[in-house]
């Protein structure tokens, strides 16, 4: 007997329709043709970081228009071939049908991810800050973990990752990590890492082999576009220079290069050392500053943490968002979606889609049922 796939495309239908309407098309489109625009106009390469940053934004535009055409046109042949395929009981038309289908699930999958992101910023780059927190020497073993981890992530996702400031720890990991992730949605997707992260493992530093809890904080913030104004006066910076330095100590740079900022009103101190132009450093700091004084001003405007980046914690015992075990047993596991995992190794190496998406269809849903409660 064939299956008839009327109602699975219908459903599937009604779902793209939906997410045709949180993915503003009309909106996308038309942000591609005044970018486009830029693009023809003289001198638009004599910036090249700007250049580069315009046309991947109009590459990923018109990947996300493109994704959803095609789902729609697919959708149409698997509309036909599963009518055909029931008036003429062709089997094996059927069974493609049934691939066809699970393919443009697979799609629909991967636009209703995109239909999520529509905050002011979420389509942008993100500033990540990784922070050591209880544990002692070894949370900077963590902390340097956490950072290879979201830079394999970020990898995985074909995003370009600028690192700013990585300092190595007195004995081992590092002291902090500040860097940029630019990508389509990289500060929307990478909402989901921000909080504390813990760490349950046999401490590799102690001679007894015991097991050991170090915990990390991880910030993500928004690279705010240029036409967010955000007032820093001159005479509020203090701003020094230094040489760079990489692990251990050892000199990288030949020249007082590294930038650290301290904006005086707000005690917001801000390093980069990355760059070896001290110019390109203070501008990088500058707009990483930026990005705060936007962040506290939002607290102060709103009177709550979760504006940006949700409620600040401790990092600490019973903050955590997220457990990675590796003893006595192995498993990763988000307290706040129940998402978890055994293969704790491929989630360090930055397989942690499963987490990420998990935990946005999570917030999403919260959001749908707070608005169902509020409608009640």
């Amino acid at each position: 007997m064939i299956d008839d796939r009327t109602q699975d495309i219908e459903a599937m239908r009604a779902r793209v329709d939906r997410m045709g309407e949180y993915l503003r098309l009309d909106a996308k489109s038309a942000e591609i043709a005044e970018l486009e625009a830029k693009t023809a106009k003289p001198g638009f390469w004599d910036d090249q970081q700007s250049a580069q940053s315009i046309m991947a934004s109009v590459s990923a535009l018109r990947d996300e228009v493109n994704s959803y055409e095609l789902v729609v046109t697919g959708l149409d042949d698997v509309e036909v071939a599963n009518e055909l395929a029931v008036s003429e009981e062709d089997a094996e038309l059927s069974a493609e049908v049934r691939r066809d289908l699970a393919l443009i699930a697979s799609r629909v999958d991967d636009l209703e991810l995109a239909s999520w992101f529509t905050g002011e910023f979420d389509s942008g780059d993100a500033i990540v800050t990784i922070l050591p927190g209880q544990g002692g020497l070894e949370a900077q073993d963590w902390a340097e973990m956490l950072m290879k981890m979201l830079t394999k992530y970020a990898d995985r996702k074909k995003w370009k990752v600028d690192i700013h400031d990585a300092p190595a720890g007195n004995e081992l990991g590092i002291d902090r990590a500040l860097f940029t992730v630019h990508g389509h949605n990289a500060y929307g997707m990478l909402q989901a890492e921000a909080g504390v992260h813990r760490l349950v493992r046999i401490s590799p530093t102690d001679e007894k082999k015991r097991r050991q809890t170090t915990f990390a904080g991880i910030e993500i913030l928004p690279v705010l576009p240029d036409d967010v104004e955000i007032e820093i006066k001159e005479e509020d910076l203090r701003i020094d220079v230094y040489r760079s330095s990489g692990p251990g100590g050892q000199s990288v740079n030949t020249t007082d290069s590294a930038v650290r900022i301290t904006h005086i009103p707000s005690n917001i101190v801000v390093t980069c050392q990355n760059e070896k132009s001290q110019h390109k450093n203070k501008e990088t700091a500058l707009t990483i500053l930026k990005a705060r004084l936007y962040e506290r001003e939002e607290e102060r405007r709103l009177k709550e943490l979760e504006a940006l980046k949700g409620e600040k914690k401790d990092i600490s015992f019973g903050s955590q968002i997220r457990s990675y075990v590796l003893y006595p047993y192995q498993m990763v596991k988000d307290h706040r979606t129940g998402v978890e995992t055994g293969n704790v190794d491929a989630v360090l190496d930055g397989a942690i889609d499963e987490f990420v998406v998990g935990y946005h269809r999570w917030r999403v849903g919260e959001q749908e049922a707070a608005v169902d409660r509020g409608g009640a």
